[in-house]
């Protein structure tokens, strides 16, 4: 965990970097690793360029990292960098070439150690939804079921609640248009299929809401 004035020192060092830099950076494609100076950064400041020094993005098209499982974010970072994961205008692949994959293991840890974000409450959530996250239906089971265990069997199943809706619906559709395919099994691919456009936008909106609950990563 950060103490304050670490991240007050941090978040001025962040500052010095310029916006246009910052959306460049995030808009163009295909992104190219040059594109800013990273030279005496620390390695999670390279990241926060787009998901926030406090690890709260404030687009959507970026997931929020802040109180992530850490294993989690380090075997994304990896995916990027290896090919085993892409994503629009190709930034994450671009990006994950800044930072040393020593360097993994301290990102992973400093966006885990922040607070976890807020439930964005939006008032379009279903009962059926609900079902869905917590109990499942009869093809599907709940998505709780991995994604609320803390067993330490199962560390690259993230957490869900709080993360932008626009964020957690295009990566179910990613796995059920085969856009994504780095889940361990193609468990999220096989999932995804079964689920309508209807259910994808209800549980995005659903679980955004949802207040994340103290879980061990």
């Amino acid at each position: 965990m950060q103490t304050g004035s670490t991240k007050a020192v941090l978040h001025r060092r962040l500052q010095s970097i310029t916006a246009a830099a910052f959306f460049l950076a995030a808009a163009l494609a295909p992104a190219s690793a040059d594109m800013i100076d990273t030279s005496g950064m620390e390695p999670w400041e390279v990241c926060a360029l787009c998901h926030s020094l406090d690890g709260n993005s404030r687009m959507a098209k970026f997931p929020k990292l802040a109180g992530q499982r850490p294993d989690y974010i380090e075997k994304q970072v990896r995916d990027f960098h290896d090919g085993n994961r892409s994503n629009d205008g190709g930034q994450m692949q671009a990006i994950s070439t800044e930072v040393a994959q020593t360097d993994l293991s301290d990102i992973a840890t400093y966006f885990s150690g922040l607070t976890a974000p807020a439930a964005i409450l939006s008032g379009g959530s279903s009962e059926a939804a609900a079902r869905l996250f917590n109990d499942g239906r009869d093809d599907l089971p709940a998505c709780l079921s991995c994604h609320g265990q803390s067993d330490p069997a199962l560390p690259l199943a993230p957490w869900l609640e709080a993360q932008h809706a626009d964020y957690i619906a295009k990566q179910l559709y990613d796995f059920r248009d085969g856009k994504r395919t780095n889940d361990p099994d193609g468990l999220m691919q096989s999932i995804a299929r079964q689920l309508t456009d209807e259910d994808i936008q209800d549980l995005a909106v659903f679980i955004a809401a949802q207040e994340r609950p103290e879980r061990t990563p």
